[in-house]
Protein backbone atom coordinates (compact mmCIF):
# COMPACT_ATOMS: atom_id res chain seq x y z
CA UNK A 1 0.00 0.00 0.00
CA UNK A 2 1.42 3.34 -1.00
CA UNK A 3 0.70 6.22 1.48
CA UNK A 4 0.67 9.47 0.19
CA UNK A 5 2.62 12.34 2.11
CA UNK A 6 0.77 15.49 1.15
CA UNK A 7 -0.41 17.40 3.36
CA UNK A 8 -2.63 18.93 0.97
CA UNK A 9 -6.04 17.72 2.13
CA UNK A 10 -8.78 19.38 4.08
CA UNK A 11 -7.35 20.66 6.79
CA UNK A 12 -10.02 23.72 6.56
CA UNK A 13 -13.18 21.29 6.73
CA UNK A 14 -15.39 23.73 9.18
CA UNK A 15 -16.75 19.86 10.38
CA UNK A 16 -14.26 17.81 12.36
CA UNK A 17 -13.79 14.47 10.63
CA UNK A 18 -14.34 11.09 13.05
CA UNK A 19 -12.89 7.71 12.77
CA UNK A 20 -14.16 5.13 15.19
CA UNK A 21 -12.05 1.82 15.78
CA UNK A 22 -14.65 -0.34 17.49
CA UNK A 23 -12.79 -3.84 18.70
CA UNK A 24 -14.30 -7.20 19.04
CA UNK A 25 -14.53 -8.66 22.77
CA UNK A 26 -12.31 -6.27 24.94
CA UNK A 27 -11.41 -6.09 28.30
CA UNK A 28 -11.31 -2.56 28.91
CA UNK A 29 -8.86 -3.23 31.32
CA UNK A 30 -6.20 -5.03 29.09
CA UNK A 31 -3.70 -2.33 27.71
CA UNK A 32 -0.17 -0.78 28.81
CA UNK A 33 -1.81 2.32 29.76
CA UNK A 34 -4.34 0.87 32.25
CA UNK A 35 -1.40 -0.87 34.20
CA UNK A 36 -1.50 -4.22 32.57
CA UNK A 37 1.89 -6.12 33.38
CA UNK A 38 1.77 -8.32 30.44
CA UNK A 39 0.87 -5.46 28.04
CA UNK A 40 3.24 -2.89 28.98
CA UNK A 41 4.63 -1.96 25.88
CA UNK A 42 2.78 -3.98 23.76
CA UNK A 43 -0.70 -1.93 23.16
CA UNK A 44 1.86 1.79 21.84
CA UNK A 45 -0.57 3.15 19.78
CA UNK A 46 -3.42 2.72 22.27
CA UNK A 47 -1.01 3.81 24.91
CA UNK A 48 -0.74 7.28 22.48
CA UNK A 49 -4.24 7.59 21.83
CA UNK A 50 -4.49 7.62 25.73
CA UNK A 51 -1.73 9.84 26.19
CA UNK A 52 -3.07 12.28 23.16
CA UNK A 53 -6.67 12.47 24.21
CA UNK A 54 -8.84 11.38 27.46
CA UNK A 55 -8.87 7.88 28.52
CA UNK A 56 -11.84 6.22 30.47
CA UNK A 57 -10.95 4.11 32.74
CA UNK A 58 -14.48 3.05 33.91
CA UNK A 59 -16.31 2.56 30.72
CA UNK A 60 -19.04 -0.23 30.46
CA UNK A 61 -20.90 -2.18 27.64
CA UNK A 62 -24.65 -1.66 27.99
CA UNK A 63 -24.79 -5.56 27.36
CA UNK A 64 -22.31 -7.91 27.73
CA UNK A 65 -23.23 -9.51 23.87
CA UNK A 66 -22.35 -8.54 20.48
CA UNK A 67 -25.50 -7.24 18.59
CA UNK A 68 -27.84 -5.89 21.78
CA UNK A 69 -24.39 -3.65 22.95
CA UNK A 70 -23.58 -2.01 19.33
CA UNK A 71 -27.35 -2.13 18.75
CA UNK A 72 -27.87 -0.37 21.77
CA UNK A 73 -24.82 1.92 20.71
CA UNK A 74 -25.89 3.12 17.22
CA UNK A 75 -29.30 3.73 18.68
CA UNK A 76 -28.61 5.62 21.40
CA UNK A 77 -31.00 3.63 23.51
CA UNK A 78 -30.47 1.09 25.90
CA UNK A 79 -31.24 -2.72 24.74
CA UNK A 80 -34.82 -3.00 26.37
CA UNK A 81 -36.04 -0.23 24.51
CA UNK A 82 -35.83 -1.71 20.95
CA UNK A 83 -36.28 -5.01 22.50
CA UNK A 84 -32.95 -5.94 21.52
CA UNK A 85 -32.86 -9.55 23.84
CA UNK A 86 -30.44 -11.21 22.59
CA UNK A 87 -27.64 -11.72 19.73
CA UNK A 88 -30.21 -12.45 17.10
CA UNK A 89 -31.73 -9.14 17.95
CA UNK A 90 -30.91 -5.86 16.48
CA UNK A 91 -31.27 -3.09 14.92
CA UNK A 92 -34.30 -3.29 12.16
CA UNK A 93 -33.73 -1.20 8.73
CA UNK A 94 -36.19 1.53 9.22
CA UNK A 95 -34.94 2.62 12.88
CA UNK A 96 -32.70 5.61 12.94
CA UNK A 97 -28.50 5.53 14.12
CA UNK A 98 -26.17 8.10 14.46
CA UNK A 99 -25.07 7.35 10.81
CA UNK A 100 -28.29 8.17 9.96
CA UNK A 101 -27.73 11.87 11.17
CA UNK A 102 -24.22 12.31 9.60
CA UNK A 103 -25.50 11.59 6.19
CA UNK A 104 -27.89 13.86 6.55
CA UNK A 105 -25.45 16.28 7.34
CA UNK A 106 -23.87 15.79 4.37
CA UNK A 107 -20.99 13.11 5.67
CA UNK A 108 -19.10 11.30 3.72
CA UNK A 109 -19.99 8.05 5.94
CA UNK A 110 -19.16 4.27 5.87
CA UNK A 111 -18.33 1.19 8.08
CA UNK A 112 -16.06 -1.50 7.46
CA UNK A 113 -15.24 -4.41 9.30
CA UNK A 114 -18.01 -6.91 10.62
CA UNK A 115 -20.62 -5.02 11.79
CA UNK A 116 -22.81 -7.22 13.45
CA UNK A 117 -25.55 -4.57 15.32
CA UNK A 118 -28.60 -5.40 12.45
CA UNK A 119 -31.38 -8.10 13.02
CA UNK A 120 -31.01 -11.74 12.41
CA UNK A 121 -27.25 -12.16 12.44
CA UNK A 122 -27.05 -15.04 14.53
CA UNK A 123 -27.58 -19.11 14.73
CA UNK A 124 -30.67 -20.57 15.70
CA UNK A 125 -28.42 -21.66 18.57
CA UNK A 126 -28.18 -17.85 19.82
CA UNK A 127 -31.91 -18.03 19.15
CA UNK A 128 -33.23 -20.93 20.89
CA UNK A 129 -30.69 -20.93 23.79
CA UNK A 130 -31.70 -17.40 24.88
CA UNK A 131 -35.78 -18.36 24.51
CA UNK A 132 -34.95 -21.04 26.86
CA UNK A 133 -33.09 -19.79 29.68
CA UNK A 134 -35.20 -19.65 31.95
CA UNK A 135 -36.25 -23.41 31.74
CA UNK A 136 -33.37 -23.96 33.63
CA UNK A 137 -31.79 -26.85 31.40
CA UNK A 138 -28.80 -27.43 33.09
CA UNK A 139 -27.00 -29.08 29.52
CA UNK A 140 -23.90 -26.99 28.02
CA UNK A 141 -24.51 -24.43 24.88
CA UNK A 142 -21.10 -23.78 24.50
CA UNK A 143 -18.03 -25.97 23.86
CA UNK A 144 -15.05 -26.41 26.40
CA UNK A 145 -12.16 -24.24 25.93
CA UNK A 146 -9.50 -25.52 23.20
CA UNK A 147 -5.90 -24.53 24.15
CA UNK A 148 -4.85 -21.82 22.23
CA UNK A 149 -2.66 -21.90 18.88
CA UNK A 150 -0.35 -20.22 16.88
CA UNK A 151 -1.92 -19.58 13.45
CA UNK A 152 0.17 -16.98 11.43
CA UNK A 153 -2.83 -15.87 9.51
CA UNK A 154 -5.14 -16.09 12.36
CA UNK A 155 -6.21 -12.22 11.39
CA UNK A 156 -5.99 -12.32 8.01
CA UNK A 157 -9.67 -10.86 7.63
CA UNK A 158 -8.94 -8.32 10.05
CA UNK A 159 -6.03 -6.64 8.07
CA UNK A 160 -8.18 -6.92 4.93
CA UNK A 161 -10.43 -4.95 6.42
CA UNK A 162 -8.07 -2.52 7.19
CA UNK A 163 -6.33 -2.04 4.30
CA UNK A 164 -10.03 -1.32 3.23
CA UNK A 165 -10.03 1.33 5.22
CA UNK A 166 -7.24 3.31 4.25
CA UNK A 167 -8.20 3.06 0.37
CA UNK A 168 -11.77 4.34 2.10
CA UNK A 169 -9.56 7.36 4.02
CA UNK A 170 -7.24 8.12 0.64
CA UNK A 171 -10.70 8.54 -1.22
CA UNK A 172 -12.09 10.69 1.71
CA UNK A 173 -9.51 13.10 2.14
CA UNK A 174 -10.13 14.19 -1.34
CA UNK A 175 -13.75 14.57 -1.26
CA UNK A 176 -14.73 18.23 0.18
CA UNK A 177 -17.24 16.22 2.40
CA UNK A 178 -15.71 15.77 6.34
CA UNK A 179 -16.41 12.27 7.12
CA UNK A 180 -17.29 9.57 9.64
CA UNK A 181 -15.80 6.10 9.57
CA UNK A 182 -16.66 3.23 11.23
CA UNK A 183 -14.20 0.72 11.62
CA UNK A 184 -14.56 -2.75 13.42
CA UNK A 185 -12.48 -5.96 13.90
CA UNK A 186 -13.16 -9.49 14.77
CA UNK A 187 -10.12 -8.98 17.01
CA UNK A 188 -9.72 -10.02 19.68
CA UNK A 189 -12.72 -12.11 19.77
CA UNK A 190 -11.71 -15.73 20.86
CA UNK A 191 -10.50 -18.47 19.27
CA UNK A 192 -7.20 -17.50 21.30
CA UNK A 193 -4.90 -17.42 18.60
CA UNK A 194 -2.43 -14.50 16.99
CA UNK A 195 1.00 -15.05 14.63
CA UNK A 196 3.81 -16.16 17.09
CA UNK A 197 5.46 -12.98 16.64
CA UNK A 198 2.83 -11.31 18.83
CA UNK A 199 2.69 -14.30 20.80
CA UNK A 200 6.68 -13.70 21.51
CA UNK A 201 6.14 -9.79 22.21
CA UNK A 202 4.16 -10.69 25.85
CA UNK A 203 6.63 -12.12 28.48
CA UNK A 204 4.26 -15.35 29.95
CA UNK A 205 5.96 -14.53 33.58
CA UNK A 206 4.14 -11.57 33.68
CA UNK A 207 0.39 -12.86 32.77
CA UNK A 208 -1.74 -12.28 35.86
CA UNK A 209 -3.51 -15.62 37.32
CA UNK A 210 -7.33 -14.83 38.32
CA UNK A 211 -7.43 -16.28 41.70
CA UNK A 212 -11.04 -17.34 40.86
CA UNK A 213 -10.59 -20.68 39.36
CA UNK A 214 -12.51 -23.66 40.99
CA UNK A 215 -15.32 -26.31 40.63
CA UNK A 216 -18.50 -25.71 39.24
CA UNK A 217 -19.85 -26.89 43.02
CA UNK A 218 -17.21 -24.43 45.22
CA UNK A 219 -19.05 -20.97 43.19
CA UNK A 220 -22.29 -20.04 45.68
CA UNK A 221 -24.45 -18.22 43.17
CA UNK A 222 -26.70 -20.30 40.99
CA UNK A 223 -26.27 -17.93 38.05
CA UNK A 224 -22.94 -18.03 37.65
CA UNK A 225 -23.25 -22.27 37.87
CA UNK A 226 -25.71 -22.29 35.14
CA UNK A 227 -23.59 -19.80 32.94
CA UNK A 228 -20.35 -22.00 33.61
CA UNK A 229 -22.59 -24.93 32.56
CA UNK A 230 -24.01 -23.82 29.66
CA UNK A 231 -20.54 -22.32 28.36
CA UNK A 232 -18.83 -25.51 28.84
CA UNK A 233 -16.96 -24.41 31.73
CA UNK A 234 -17.87 -26.71 34.44
CA UNK A 235 -14.37 -28.11 35.57
CA UNK A 236 -11.57 -26.71 36.96
CA UNK A 237 -9.68 -24.51 34.18
CA UNK A 238 -5.59 -25.81 34.52
CA UNK A 239 -3.29 -22.92 35.46
CA UNK A 240 -1.26 -23.49 32.37
CA UNK A 241 -4.57 -23.51 30.15
CA UNK A 242 -5.44 -19.81 31.60
CA UNK A 243 -1.76 -18.89 31.43
CA UNK A 244 -1.56 -19.68 27.63
CA UNK A 245 -5.50 -18.58 27.22
CA UNK A 246 -4.64 -14.92 28.53
CA UNK A 247 -1.04 -14.75 26.50
CA UNK A 248 -2.31 -15.29 23.71
CA UNK A 249 -5.51 -13.27 24.57
CA UNK A 250 -3.07 -10.09 25.04
CA UNK A 251 -0.92 -11.26 21.90
CA UNK A 252 -4.10 -10.59 19.79
CA UNK A 253 -4.44 -6.70 21.52
CA UNK A 254 -0.73 -6.46 20.47
CA UNK A 255 -1.68 -6.94 16.85
CA UNK A 256 -4.99 -5.24 17.38
CA UNK A 257 -2.75 -2.21 18.25
CA UNK A 258 -0.74 -2.65 15.42
CA UNK A 259 -3.97 -2.31 13.38
CA UNK A 260 -4.75 0.92 15.41
CA UNK A 261 -1.60 2.08 14.25
CA UNK A 262 -1.84 1.71 10.41
CA UNK A 263 -4.59 4.10 10.95
CA UNK A 264 -2.92 6.82 12.81
CA UNK A 265 -0.32 6.55 10.63
CA UNK A 266 -2.41 7.12 7.69
CA UNK A 267 -4.49 10.01 8.99
CA UNK A 268 -0.85 11.77 9.52
CA UNK A 269 0.05 11.15 6.24
CA UNK A 270 -2.93 12.28 4.76
CA UNK A 271 -2.82 15.71 6.49
CA UNK A 272 -6.31 15.10 8.54
CA UNK A 273 -5.11 14.30 11.72
CA UNK A 274 -5.17 17.19 13.47
CA UNK A 275 -9.03 17.86 12.44
CA UNK A 276 -10.33 14.52 13.21
CA UNK A 277 -11.91 12.75 16.37
CA UNK A 278 -10.33 9.13 16.76
CA UNK A 279 -12.67 7.01 19.52
CA UNK A 280 -11.56 3.81 19.97
CA UNK A 281 -13.47 1.26 22.25
CA UNK A 282 -15.34 -1.99 21.79
CA UNK A 283 -18.74 -3.47 22.12
CA UNK A 284 -17.97 -5.73 25.37
CA UNK A 285 -14.98 -7.88 26.80
CA UNK A 286 -13.52 -11.45 27.48
CA UNK A 287 -13.56 -13.26 30.72
CA UNK A 288 -10.29 -15.24 29.67
CA UNK A 289 -10.35 -17.60 32.66
CA UNK A 290 -11.29 -15.36 34.98
CA UNK A 291 -14.25 -16.60 37.52
CA UNK A 292 -13.52 -19.47 35.58
CA UNK A 293 -15.39 -18.59 32.56
CA UNK A 294 -14.56 -17.99 28.80
CA UNK A 295 -16.52 -15.69 26.43
CA UNK A 296 -18.57 -12.95 27.81
CA UNK A 297 -22.75 -12.35 28.70
CA UNK A 298 -21.36 -12.08 32.53
CA UNK A 299 -21.10 -8.70 34.73
CA UNK A 300 -18.09 -9.44 35.85
CA UNK A 301 -15.31 -6.84 34.91
CA UNK A 302 -13.76 -8.82 32.04
CA UNK A 303 -17.00 -9.03 30.47
CA UNK A 304 -18.71 -6.00 31.14
CA UNK A 305 -15.73 -3.30 31.12
CA UNK A 306 -14.43 -1.87 27.59
CA UNK A 307 -11.56 0.17 26.68
CA UNK A 308 -12.42 4.12 25.93
CA UNK A 309 -10.19 6.63 24.60
CA UNK A 310 -10.45 10.09 22.17
CA UNK A 311 -8.47 11.95 20.92
CA UNK A 312 -8.65 14.90 18.59
CA UNK A 313 -9.61 18.62 18.35
CA UNK A 314 -9.91 20.52 21.46
CA UNK A 315 -9.81 17.49 23.88
CA UNK A 316 -7.61 17.48 26.51
CA UNK A 317 -4.52 15.40 26.20
CA UNK A 318 -3.19 12.60 29.33
CA UNK A 319 -6.49 13.87 30.55
CA UNK A 320 -8.43 10.40 32.88
CA UNK A 321 -11.74 10.61 33.69
CA UNK A 322 -12.74 7.86 36.21
CA UNK A 323 -16.37 8.71 36.35
CA UNK A 324 -18.69 5.45 35.10
CA UNK A 325 -19.51 6.09 31.54
CA UNK A 326 -21.16 3.42 28.85
CA UNK A 327 -21.58 2.51 25.26
CA UNK A 328 -24.81 4.53 25.23
CA UNK A 329 -23.32 7.75 25.58
CA UNK A 330 -21.35 7.84 22.46
CA UNK A 331 -24.23 8.39 19.89
CA UNK A 332 -24.59 12.04 21.92
CA UNK A 333 -20.70 12.50 22.14
CA UNK A 334 -20.78 12.02 18.24
CA UNK A 335 -23.51 15.01 17.74
CA UNK A 336 -21.72 17.19 19.91
CA UNK A 337 -18.23 16.31 17.52
CA UNK A 338 -20.24 17.26 14.97
CA UNK A 339 -21.88 20.67 16.35
CA UNK A 340 -25.38 18.62 15.68
CA UNK A 341 -28.35 19.11 17.83
CA UNK A 342 -30.49 16.05 18.07
CA UNK A 343 -33.68 17.44 18.67
CA UNK A 344 -33.30 19.32 15.04
CA UNK A 345 -33.70 15.36 13.45
CA UNK A 346 -36.15 13.45 16.51
CA UNK A 347 -39.34 13.79 14.53
CA UNK A 348 -41.25 10.99 15.91
CA UNK A 349 -42.07 8.38 15.32
CA UNK A 350 -38.94 7.58 13.32
CA UNK A 351 -36.77 8.73 15.93
CA UNK A 352 -37.05 8.48 19.66
CA UNK A 353 -37.89 11.28 21.56
CA UNK A 354 -34.26 11.85 23.49
CA UNK A 355 -31.47 9.67 23.66
CA UNK A 356 -30.38 8.11 26.80
CA UNK A 357 -26.73 8.72 26.88
CA UNK A 358 -24.95 11.87 27.95
CA UNK A 359 -22.78 13.93 25.67
CA UNK A 360 -19.22 13.04 27.15
CA UNK A 361 -17.59 16.22 25.12
CA UNK A 362 -17.41 18.33 28.68
CA UNK A 363 -15.45 15.54 30.01
CA UNK A 364 -13.54 15.61 26.71
CA UNK A 365 -12.59 19.29 27.04
CA UNK A 366 -12.05 19.48 30.65
CA UNK A 367 -15.02 22.15 31.18
CA UNK A 368 -17.05 19.46 33.76
CA UNK A 369 -17.93 16.64 35.46
CA UNK A 370 -20.57 14.33 33.50
CA UNK A 371 -23.93 15.16 35.13
CA UNK A 372 -24.65 11.13 36.00
CA UNK A 373 -22.24 9.43 37.84
CA UNK A 374 -22.85 5.77 36.89
CA UNK A 375 -23.30 2.91 34.58
CA UNK A 376 -26.11 0.76 33.51
CA UNK A 377 -26.14 -2.60 31.73
CA UNK A 378 -28.75 -5.50 31.31
CA UNK A 379 -28.54 -8.99 30.11
CA UNK A 380 -31.28 -11.07 28.72
CA UNK A 381 -29.80 -13.25 26.38
CA UNK A 382 -28.27 -17.39 26.46
CA UNK A 383 -26.34 -19.11 29.28
CA UNK A 384 -28.26 -17.20 31.69
CA UNK A 385 -31.16 -18.26 33.28
CA UNK A 386 -32.62 -15.20 34.10
CA UNK A 387 -32.37 -11.23 33.12
CA UNK A 388 -29.70 -9.29 34.91
CA UNK A 389 -29.12 -5.88 35.56
CA UNK A 390 -25.53 -3.33 36.45
CA UNK A 391 -25.11 -0.57 37.98
CA UNK A 392 -21.56 0.88 38.56
CA UNK A 393 -21.30 3.89 40.94
CA UNK A 394 -18.14 4.75 42.23
CA UNK A 395 -16.08 1.54 44.32
CA UNK A 396 -19.41 -0.69 44.13
CA UNK A 397 -20.81 -2.79 41.41
CA UNK A 398 -23.96 -4.06 41.89
CA UNK A 399 -25.83 -6.93 39.70
CA UNK A 400 -29.39 -7.70 39.72
CA UNK A 401 -30.74 -11.10 39.28
CA UNK A 402 -33.88 -11.19 38.39
CA UNK A 403 -35.52 -14.23 40.71
CA UNK A 404 -32.14 -14.87 42.38
CA UNK A 405 -29.87 -13.11 44.99
CA UNK A 406 -28.20 -10.15 43.76
CA UNK A 407 -24.44 -9.58 44.23
CA UNK A 408 -21.93 -6.50 45.41
CA UNK A 409 -18.67 -6.22 44.93
CA UNK A 410 -16.04 -3.20 45.76
CA UNK A 411 -14.18 -3.04 42.85
CA UNK A 412 -11.07 -0.38 44.30
CA UNK A 413 -11.13 -2.90 47.32
CA UNK A 414 -11.45 -6.50 45.13
CA UNK A 415 -10.62 -5.62 41.72
CA UNK A 416 -11.17 -9.62 41.02
CA UNK A 417 -14.68 -9.91 42.22
CA UNK A 418 -13.73 -12.83 45.00
CA UNK A 419 -16.12 -11.65 47.25
CA UNK A 420 -19.75 -10.62 47.65
CA UNK A 421 -20.58 -7.99 49.89
CA UNK A 422 -23.88 -8.79 49.87
CA UNK A 423 -25.06 -9.77 53.13
CA UNK A 424 -22.05 -7.68 54.95
CA UNK A 425 -23.52 -4.02 53.07
CA UNK A 426 -27.20 -3.91 53.02
CA UNK A 427 -26.78 -0.43 53.73
CA UNK A 428 -25.34 -0.46 50.13
CA UNK A 429 -27.49 -3.11 48.27
CA UNK A 430 -30.65 -0.49 49.25
CA UNK A 431 -28.96 2.35 48.11
CA UNK A 432 -27.69 0.99 44.61
CA UNK A 433 -31.06 -1.05 44.21
CA UNK A 434 -33.14 2.22 44.87
CA UNK A 435 -30.90 4.13 42.53
CA UNK A 436 -31.44 1.37 40.13
CA UNK A 437 -35.42 0.65 39.98
CA UNK A 438 -35.54 4.39 40.17
CA UNK A 439 -34.33 4.49 36.81
CA UNK A 440 -35.13 1.56 35.43
CA UNK A 441 -37.80 -0.92 35.63
CA UNK A 442 -36.44 -4.15 36.06
CA UNK A 443 -39.45 -6.14 36.78
CA UNK A 444 -41.28 -4.99 34.00
CA UNK A 445 -38.45 -5.27 31.45
CA UNK A 446 -37.39 -8.59 32.71
CA UNK A 447 -41.50 -9.80 32.61
CA UNK A 448 -41.45 -8.02 28.54
CA UNK A 449 -38.10 -10.31 27.47
CA UNK A 450 -39.20 -13.42 29.46
CA UNK A 451 -42.59 -12.91 27.49
CA UNK A 452 -41.20 -12.77 24.39
CA UNK A 453 -39.01 -15.67 24.83
CA UNK A 454 -41.88 -17.73 25.59
CA UNK A 455 -43.97 -16.47 22.86
CA UNK A 456 -41.02 -17.22 20.06
CA UNK A 457 -40.49 -20.20 21.24
CA UNK A 458 -43.78 -21.64 20.85
CA UNK A 459 -44.08 -20.63 18.05
CA UNK A 460 -40.11 -22.27 16.50
CA UNK A 461 -41.41 -25.56 18.65
CA UNK A 462 -44.83 -25.93 17.24
CA UNK A 463 -42.82 -25.98 13.47
CA UNK A 464 -40.09 -27.72 14.47
CA UNK A 465 -42.31 -30.44 15.73
CA UNK A 466 -44.98 -30.49 12.91
CA UNK A 467 -41.66 -30.97 10.84
CA UNK A 468 -40.45 -33.88 12.65
CA UNK A 469 -36.52 -31.88 13.75
CA UNK A 470 -37.40 -30.61 17.10
CA UNK A 471 -35.51 -33.13 19.19
CA UNK A 472 -32.47 -33.65 16.87
CA UNK A 473 -32.19 -29.18 16.85
CA UNK A 474 -32.31 -29.24 20.50
CA UNK A 475 -30.15 -32.14 20.91
CA UNK A 476 -28.11 -30.41 18.91
CA UNK A 477 -28.15 -27.22 20.48
CA UNK A 478 -28.07 -28.34 24.29
CA UNK A 479 -24.91 -30.79 23.02
CA UNK A 480 -22.23 -28.04 23.04
CA UNK A 481 -21.36 -25.43 20.14
CA UNK A 482 -20.91 -26.37 16.38
CA UNK A 483 -20.21 -29.87 14.83
CA UNK A 484 -20.72 -32.12 17.79
CA UNK A 485 -18.35 -34.97 18.47
CA UNK A 486 -20.37 -38.15 18.46
CA UNK A 487 -19.17 -38.72 22.43
CA UNK A 488 -20.66 -35.27 23.14
CA UNK A 489 -23.91 -35.82 21.39
CA UNK A 490 -27.12 -36.10 24.32
CA UNK A 491 -30.13 -37.49 22.97
CA UNK A 492 -33.00 -34.73 23.81
CA UNK A 493 -34.20 -36.50 26.98
CA UNK A 494 -37.62 -36.85 28.37
CA UNK A 495 -36.50 -34.49 31.85
CA UNK A 496 -35.32 -31.44 29.42
CA UNK A 497 -39.06 -31.80 27.85
CA UNK A 498 -40.25 -31.59 30.89
CA UNK A 499 -38.34 -28.59 32.04
CA UNK A 500 -39.77 -27.03 28.49
CA UNK A 501 -43.38 -27.97 29.50
CA UNK A 502 -42.98 -26.69 33.06
CA UNK A 503 -41.40 -23.57 31.99
CA UNK A 504 -44.28 -23.37 29.45
CA UNK A 505 -47.02 -23.65 31.97
CA UNK A 506 -48.40 -26.66 30.27
CA UNK A 507 -47.69 -29.17 33.29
Amino acid sequence: MNLSNGTSTKENRQSPNIVFIHAESMDGRKMGCMGEPALQGATPNLDALASNGTLFTNAYSNCPVCNPSRASMWSGKYPHYYENWNNCEGIREHRPTFRTIFNRLGYNTAAIGPLDYTYDMHSVRDRVGSWTRAADIRRKIGNKTRMPTVEEDANAKDWKYTYEAIDWLHEAADDSRPFMLYFTTGLVHPEFTAPGNYRERIDPGKIKLPPTLGELDQHPHPVDQYMRLTKGCEDRYPESLVREMRRMYCAMIAELDDIVGRIRQTLQELGVSESTYIIFSSDHGEMAGEQNQILKRSMYEPSIHVPLMVTGPDVQSSSVVETPVSLVDIFPTLMDMAGCCYEDFAVPPQYPAELDGESLMPQLRGESAERRDWAFAEYHGDRNCTGTFMLRQGPWKYIKHMGYKPQLFNLEEDPWETTDLTERRHDVVEEMDNLMTDRFDCQNIDAAAKSYDKENFRKWRSEQIEKGTYEAIMSNIYSGFGRVCIEDFIPWREEDEDKIRKWLGED
